[in-house]
């Protein structure tokens, strides 16, 4: 792997260089597989049993008002998107109007109803959009924005 001079004058005698990936057994890198054998990450605050089990957390619905989580209560509605894309210098600002179809984190995809096109939105170009019908904003099971049941 490296030649003895570079193993012995830079790092000592007896054939100990360095290693970029120290071998165990078989051919995958060690810290390879050191982390096949890590247990699966737990979100931050997640209480724990005295065996080590972590106790599942329902999110309350009064903390999950994201926009995408909005749009998707909302979806099968006509909305309006209103996007602006900079440094763009045939329009910097564009309109879309269509049925919300689906929404993710990243992404909107509307539709025409006349047409059938659909077309995916970037959220990070979204400014705000309008419907013309009232909204859903509250999770079933809840009171206002407070959860039923605690």
């Amino acid at each position: 792997m490296f030649n003895s001079t570079f193993q012995q004058g830079a790092f000592g005698q007896g054939g100990q260089g360095f290693r970029p990936y120290p071998m165990m057994s078989g051919t995958m890198p060690y810290a390879a597989q050191q982390t096949q054998t890590m247990p699966p990450s737990v979100p931050s605050g997640s209480p724990m049993t005295s065996s080590g089990t972590v106790v599942p957390v329902q999110i309350p619905a009064y903390e999950q008002s994201y926009i995408e989580n909005i749009l998707r209560l909302n979806l099968g509605k006509v909305g309006t998107f209103y996007m602006t894309y900079e440094n763009n210098s045939e329009w910097n600002a564009k309109i879309f109007k269509g049925v919300l179809e689906a929404a993710g984190r990243d992404h909107i995809i509307i539709s025409d109803p006349t047409t059938g096109v659909r077309t995916i939105l970037l959220m990070v170009n979204l400014n705000f959009a309008t419907f013309d019908q009232p909204l859903v904003y509250q999770y079933p099971g809840t009171i206002g924005n407070m959860p039923t049941t605690r």
